[in-house]
């Protein structure tokens, strides 16, 4: 007997604007990666800290967001489906764009690397020999491992995570996991629900992000798991819960103000506040910061449900069409950038010109390449589409399908 999905009356429409959204924040997070002085794939000439302050409005939530509304998306899938058929059905709109990515769509990104940063002069066709055959030798401070993932992560970890959520269902059985999401409702009504996530966030951070620092390899990226997979099995948990989200968009203006806040924090901790501490006050103002990274991350999921509850509950043809575009989008972007970013380094163009004309082609390119796969049946598998275009009636999304409260 299948689970039962809760009396519903409503789409949360919302959850998808929030998950689209979230998506074009992470494109043009990926823009500005090319410009700042972290390690990435390809960087500009003009790379230096100036942006930095900006990424950092978004790095600390925007995947914990993507993650938190995909376990909401996934209990309503699996409770409509049950544990075998959701099992068949996500690996297959998981896996196989994975895989695919894994060999056409991110192979331009190593390439590019060792090209740029080692001087590689092979061709492509060559390059593509040592990537297919686990070539390890492109090293400088580390080693690139071959073949990769790059921002596929994300699809490796959710599909994971899904089969972890899936067999918990199977084990405990329905009315253990609706008694647990009674609980964890019940525990997080009002001020706890931004209290006790940003405590645990908190703890994780303290406790594991030097130990094991985020490297995305999923065999050895325990400070991520231990961060995503709770906020994915809370999205899960409290998709019964549906006060959950009026809770959410009555506390959206001081979640703002806290996230906010705590994102200044984090700005002048790394301009430089540090420095002028002694060493012993150094390690013990880190231990707070990391909590204040924790206030900022879940604050921001917060307000983003909350102003999204409040102000884009609706739907038409915009929503049905995005929602079924991101994830293809989301597989093509890095890639474009990767590409064109070298392709315009002998342009030398401005850098806020090139970062506008990188965010608007990066944008038509997948857009275009989107266009052209959902109208080809055999393409639509490999970037995460089903076979047949559906109706806007029963179009479901990569992490959004079944929304309802």
């Amino acid at each position: 007997m299948q689970p039962s999905v809760p009396a519903t009356s409503e789409r949360l429409y919302f959850l998808d604007w929030v998950r689209i959204l979230a998506f074009f924040v992470l494109i043009a997070y990926h823009v500005g990666m090319y410009y700042v002085s972290w390690d990435w794939h390809v960087k500009s000439a003009h790379a230096s800290e100036a942006a930095e302050p900006f990424m950092l409005l978004s790095s600390p939530w925007r995947l914990t967001l993507l993650f938190f509304v995909a376990g909401v998306a996934s209990h309503f899938l699996l409770a409509r489906l049950g544990p075998q058929i959701f099992v068949r059905r996500r690996s297959l709109r998981l896996l196989v764009p994975l895989l695919f990515g894994m060999l056409v769509i991110v192979p331009p990104q190593p390439y590019l690397e060792v090209v740029e940063k080692l001087g590689y002069t092979g061709d492509y066709l060559a390059f593509m020999r040592l990537y297919l055959a686990g070539y390890d030798g492109f090293c400088r401070e580390d080693c690139l491992s071959l073949p990769t993932w790059n921002h596929l992560w994300f699809v490796l970890y959710l599909w994971c995570y899904t089969m972890v959520l899936a067999a918990g269902v199977a084990l405990l059985g329905e009315l253990r996991i609706a008694a647990l999401a009674r609980r964890v409702g019940a525990l997080l009504d009002g001020w706890r629900l931004i209290v006790l996530p940003v405590v645990f966030l908190g703890v994780v951070r303290i406790l594991l992000l030097d130990r094991f620092p985020q490297d995305h390899s999923l065999t050895n990226d325990w400070y991520n798991h231990a961060t995503y997979l709770p906020v994915f099995m809370l999205g899960a948990l409290l998709a019964r819960t549906p006060r959950i989200w009026a809770t959410m968009m009555a506390q959206r203006w001081p979640a703002l103000c806290l996230a906010l806040a705590a994102w200044a924090g984090i700005v002048l901790w790394l301009l430089g506040a540090h420095e002028t501490m002694a060493p012993h006050d150094i390690e013990r103002w880190r231990t707070g910061m990391r909590f204040v990274y924790a206030l900022c991350a879940w604050s921001a999921i917060i307000a983003a449900c909350g102003f999204a509850r409040c102000h884009l509950n609706c739907d038409g043809p915009a929503r049905r069409y995005l929602t079924d575009a991101v994830f293809p989008v989301y597989i093509a972007h890095q890639t474009l950038i990767v590409t064109m970013a070298h392709a315009f380094k002998p342009l030398q163009l401005a850098p806020g010109l090139e970062a506008v004309l990188l965010m608007i082609l990066t944008a038509c390119g997948s857009f275009a390449l989107y266009e052209m796969v959902r109208r080809v049946p055999l393409m639509r598998p490999l970037f995460g589409l089903a076979w047949q275009a559906r109706t806007h009636r029963t179009t479901e999304s990569m992490a959004g399908a079944a929304l309802r409260q």
